[in-house]
């Protein structure tokens, strides 16, 4: 219905257009209101352009109204003529309203005519004592939902709502408790010695709800899952115990023991209570006088912003001070009271959750009084101060506690002024009072503030008279993960440790989402954690990462020791083993979803104890599953197949069965095998049932859980308080747009705007605000560059490269979500400014995009845009190869001396007396060997056999000599060889031709034959090696090469006789590491071989890395090293 009418003409114009002018309306009795509707003044340049609304069920005490979380300020008209209707999202009871104008036309004045749209309302008044009780027809019921919905007001923090109970124990309350409302349910549990304890439940909401306004509570519950709502605030729960039923005995108790305030539209379980009550058709006896109207509490507020104050008169020339009131802010300091005396001053003030007085006489030198009293005061609830002055005497009371009362017998005289300031400063570095007042009490007497507001004594500016605009910015609590909330008037601020989040609100995630990403940051296998969805609700967690050279693998390990011995179990009462894993169901279940393959190794070892039987008969022993399903096949199986691995195999010990186990034989046996459907896992519970035999025995072993690959995707239709974006480009075009997504009013979009210039832009209904983040080199390089946006109720964040980043405060009033209901648009859903280039890695809230997905059927978009050796190509170390991968890379280590998922795992071996590596070199075993598949060790083997350049590095460590390390033969009599003379030097030999003696140095003066690690690296274009020169008389081509020996040398052709006399007997022992003769790494290739390959050894050779292990003795120094290395095992 409607209230008033705007089908008329004139309209409402006040004398002076300011701040200060308001219009109110009387609705007669109190009424829902649910929209509102404006016009400007008929026939006139008058208009309101924006205004605020307030509410009062008296006349006094206003309220605003609040929208998101805001006081809120409605859009008005353009001109005289045109409706502008508002539908009030959170409709409101009451019955004055009050128009503030905030602007106004600029070619007229303030003008305005208004229509209210609402429905009657009934309210009942309690007194504290009184108690509604409503009947059941039955005298015990058991209730398996229920539904009740109410509204309230009150200016007491404390009292019993409604409650109920039964003879069982069970029972329902809802109570306030400090301003807050607290909810109570048990529905007990079996356990009769502790089952009261056990099936309670309590869950608080609100705050602030002292504040003697209406607020609206529905409690849902169905059997054990509850929804409970307090001013449109839902919070869903499930009660502990276990079972679904409320026994309640005879009544339920609406308004019990001391609640004392409003009540209206009670339902309970589709009874309307409220109207029952005035029907009389409940007990109401326990009322004095019920009625049916809400009583006004007189408090009458004050509420002071940082540049309020309120003067009130007083005696004058007095020796007593005397003040009091009560207060609620949630700062932690500001001046309460200030007051000139008549040779001094007087100060209250709120210092650190504090109150302080301060006393301060200057005709008495240094005479001053300075008292404290309480703590914690900054919590938004009324806390009451007393202070008294006197001759000799002072005294500080807070809250009415006698404990908290402070006296001084400091000798000081007083004299009062004849004002008292509330609020405001009394220096200019002191904090003004941001809160509320009330019951402000000067010389033992109340303010009249009705006075004060008409001007008919003291004086005040910027304050609002009764009304407390109080908002509780941590309800709800808009830090997220658990991070903890703290606010002070203006703000909150979100404290983020030990949550594994930060941000303004907590909302980022400081662990990557996967393993496959610490790889990314070059990391090696370890523990980690992991956050799968980011910023999602899932919290991080610990996994294994094992980073193998061609795929990273996740590992959730399980609480079931190997081999478990299982015993007593029978068909019909089966042994169930409950496996719990180092991360939560929900945890693991975000690792299967965004994994390409899963498995789970598990194993039965059985002395006669069958597992499956046969596949049409009952299964002795099954598990269950990720989806809390039995399976009823085993490891090496697939579903729907009741087999064991040997049953697939078909070689299972006794062929009429298939598994191991079911032959049911006295000798132990074993069915074991990989799970890896991998939306069946992981294995949560194993149900063994055939152990309970004489001589029967079951041992059962569960793997951990693992899984590799990445193919998380999403639809993406609402951001709601908050989003984070992240995404990789790369383009050579000087602008586009990266995405967007277009509302109604909202939208957000990300924008490369100039070369140098990227753009985040959004409206969630406040006006567009646009960050840019610029950069010193231009972005369209065609080079991978990183963009992040994150935007929630504190802040908005653009950052570029993880280096350049602006920061935008959210305004602290207005609209905080966010809605998006169309769709995201990677590139410009206009076709403007489209953006022409690669987009990868594109995240949404931490969970990733598939976008070669979409791009498989989108116009003018082509999936597969390969870069992410572009910006992780740097870890693939020692000249290993970064090959592209859909989610990821890999690199390649076929052409180096080393292994591992980056290239930086030592390869090499120990060689006893005797043992030797030979790698053919000449051109027809390279032709032969290269048609075969063994990348790993013949990739890029040399066709050219007349070298005019080598690249040779090993390490070696040895406590043996002489021996020879490397060799290298030809089919001419040139050669190349690495030796450790007699007395543990070093010697490089080489003979290209040329010269009557082969050339030889000695590398280094120190016994290297110490059982320490030595790296060399030698180098030789033409006739220089390193620091050294062959004579002018010398070859300068290595010609026709034809084999590589490591550890000795046992060839068929010219081989130095020098080296067969002094070093080839009995050859190297000890470990050789990280042999690469130019791109080939002959000791690699051995260890690895297949037999395919040009390589062969002959001894005992045993893969170690210990030729390349951490040097345990002083480096040589640098003036005696000739090579000049920094490290002094490297020569």
């Amino acid at each position: 219905c409607r209230f008033t009418s705007l089908i008329c003409a004139g309209g409402w114009s006040p004398l002076d257009s300011d701040h200060y002018q308001w219009l109110q309306v009387d609705l007669g009795s109190r009424k829902q209101v649910t929209a509102i509707a404006t016009q400007g003044r008929y026939s006139s340049s008058d208009w309101t352009t924006r205004y605020r609304l307030l509410y009062s069920d008296t006349g006094r005490n206003w309220k605003p109204y609040h929208q998101d979380g805001n006081i809120w300020a409605f859009a008005g008209n353009s001109n005289t003529e045109s409706v502008v209707r508002h539908d009030l999202q959170n409709p409101t009871v009451a019955r004055y309203l009050r128009i503030i104008p905030l602007d106004w036309s600029e070619e007229g004045r303030i003008g305005l005519r208004f229509e209210i749209y609402g429905c009657p309302y009934y309210v009942i008044n309690f007194d504290g004592q009184g108690v509604i009780s409503y009947r059941f027809k039955m005298k015990k019921m058991k209730i398996l939902k229920d539904v009740i919905a109410l509204k309230f007001k009150t200016s007491e923090s404390e009292g019993v709502i409604l409650h109920g109970e039964g003879q069982q124990g069970d029972y329902i309350t809802l109570e306030l408790r400090r301003g807050r409302l607290l909810l109570q349910i048990n529905l007990g549990k079996s356990d009769i010695e502790y089952g009261s304890i056990l099936g309670h439940t309590s869950v608080t909401s609100g705050s602030l709800l002292d504040d003697h306004h209406w607020h609206s509570v529905v409690i849902e519950r169905y059997r054990r899952n509850v929804n409970f709502t307090l001013d449109q605030h839902t919070q869903h729960f499930r009660t502990n115990g276990e079972f679904d039923h409320l026994d309640l005995d005879y009544e339920v108790g609406l308004k019990k023991r001391n609640f004392k305030g409003c009540m209206e539209s009670i339902n309970y379980n589709g009874e309307n209570i409220t109207d029952l009550a005035r029907r009389k058709k409940l007990d109401t006896s326990s009322f004095r006088n019920l009625t049916f109207s809400c009583v006004d509490t007189h408090t009458f507020p004050v509420f002071f912003n940082d540049t309020s104050f309120l003067q009130l008169p007083g005696r004058r020339d007095h020796n007593m001070v005397s003040v009091g009131f009560q207060f609620r802010t949630w700062n932690p300091s500001g001046l309460l009271l200030f007051s000139s005396l008549a040779d001094g001053m007087l100060e209250l003030a709120l210092n650190n959750g504090k109150v302080t007085a301060h006393i301060n006489v200057t005709q008495q030198k240094n005479m001053h009084v300075d008292i404290s009293s309480g703590s914690g005061l900054n919590d938004g609830e009324w806390h009451d101060v007393r202070f008294l002055a006197k001759e000799n005497f002072a005294m500080l009371t807070t809250d009415g506690d006698e404990a908290s009362a402070v006296r001084t017998t400091s000798p000081v005289q007083i004299t009062t002024g004849s004002t008292y300031h509330f609020g405001g400063k009394a220096s200019p570095i002191q904090r003004s009072f941001q809160g509320c007042m009330q019951l402000i009490q000067v010389d033992d007497q109340l303010a009249d503030l009705t006075a004060v507001e008409q001007g008919r004594m003291g004086a005040f500016e910027n304050v609002s008279l009764d009304m407390c605009a109080i908002i509780d910015r941590c309800m709800p609590n808009h830090c997220e993960h658990g991070g903890r909330c703290s606010q002070t008037w203006d703000g909150f601020t979100c404290t983020c440790d030990g949550t594994g989040y930060t941000g303004a609100t907590c909302h980022t995630s400081v662990y990557e989402q996967s393993c496959e990403a610490y790889k990314h940051l070059g990391r090696s296998s370890d523990s980690y954690w992991i956050d799968p969805d980011g910023s999602g609700p899932l919290g991080p967690f610990k996994v294994i990462c094992n980073m193998t050279e061609d795929k990273v693998w996740t590992t959730v390990v399980n609480n079931l020791p190997a081999q478990t011995a299982v015993t007593g179990s029978s068909r019909e009462r089966r042994t169930v083993l409950q496996l719990n894993y180092s991360a939560s169901m929900e945890q693991v279940t975000a690792i299967t979803n965004s994994a390409e393959h899963c498995e789970q190794h598990v194993a039965y070892a059985c002395r006669m104890s069958r597992l499956l039987n046969t596949p049409d008969g009952t299964p002795y022993t099954w598990w269950v599953g990720r989806g809390n399903e039995k399976h009823f096949y085993w490891g090496g199986s697939v579903p729907g197949i009741q087999k064991c691995a040997c049953g697939i195999e078909r070689n299972c010990t006794d062929s009429k069965y298939y598994c191991n186990c079911d032959a049911d034989q006295k000798q132990w046996r074993d069915d074991s095998g990989l799970l890896v459907y991998k939306d069946h896992l992981p294995v949560s519970q194993v149900a063994v049932g055939d152990t309970n035999r004489p001589g029967s025995e079951a041992k059962l072993t569960v793997g951990p859980f693992r899984c590799y690959g990445d193919r998380e995707s999403i639809s993406f239709s609402l951001i709601n308080i908050s989003a984070d974006i992240s995404f990789y480009f790369k383009t050579s075009a000087p602008y586009g747009v990266f995405l967007e997504n277009l509302g109604n009013t909202d939208f957000i979009r990300l924008e490369l705007k100039s070369p140098t210039v990227v753009s985040f832009s959004f409206d969630v209904g406040n006006g567009p605000v646009e960050l840019n983040v610029h950069s010193p080199i231009p972005l369209n390089d065609d080079q991978w560059h990183r963009v992040s946006a994150e935007r929630n109720t504190k802040e908005a964040i653009l950052q570029l490269d993880q280096k350049y980043k602006e920061v935008r405060p959210a305004p602290t009033q207005g609209h905080t979500r966010l809605e998006l209901y169309s769709q995201l648009y990677v590139g410009s859903a206009g076709g403007q400014r489209g953006f022409l280039g690669c987009i990868r890695s594109l995240k949404m809230n931490g969970v990733t995009l598939d976008l070669e997905e979409r791009a498989l059927v989108t116009p003018g978009v082509k999936p597969g845009c390969s870069g992410h050796c572009t910006s992780f190509g740097m870890y693939c170390r020692n000249g290993g190869k970064c090959v592209e991968k859909y989610n990821g890379y890999s690199c390649d280590c076929s052409t180096t001396a080393y292994d591992g998922p980056f290239c930086s795992k030592d390869v090499g071996g120990f060689f006893e007396a005797g043992t030797l590596v030979k790698y053919n070199l000449v051109p027809e075993v390279v032709a032969a060997a290269s048609s075969l598949d063994e990348k790993s060790v013949i990739h890029n083997l040399p066709v050219e056999t007349n070298l005019t350049r080598e690249d040779l590095t090993f390490s070696f460590s040895t406590s043996t000599s002489p021996s020879l390390l490397v060799y290298v033969s030809t089919k001419t009599q040139d050669y190349m060889a690495v030796v450790l003379r007699h007395n543990g030097t070093l010697q490089l030999r080489y003979n290209l031709g040329g010269l009557r003696e082969p050339f030889s140095v000695d590398i280094d003066q120190r016994n290297l034959a110490n059982g320490q690690p030595h790296t060399v690296n030698i180098s030789r274009v033409e006739r220089d090696i390193e620091v050294y020169t062959l004579p002018e008389a010398s070859d300068t081509q290595f010609t026709l090469v034809k084999s590589l020996f490591l550890g000795k040398v046992f060839e068929t052709g010219y081989i130095d006789p020098v080296i067969i006399e002094k070093y080839n007997t009995p050859g190297f022992v000890g470990c050789l590491s990280r042999v690469q003769f130019n791109s080939i790494a002959p000791l690699k290739a051995a260890l690895r071989s297949r037999g395919s390959v040009p390589v062969s050894h002959q001894g005992k050779l045993v893969e170690s890395n210990c030729g390349a292990s951490p040097l345990t003795i002083p480096p040589m120094s640098a003036a005696t090293d000739p090579w000049h290395l920094d490290a002094g095992q490297h020569i």
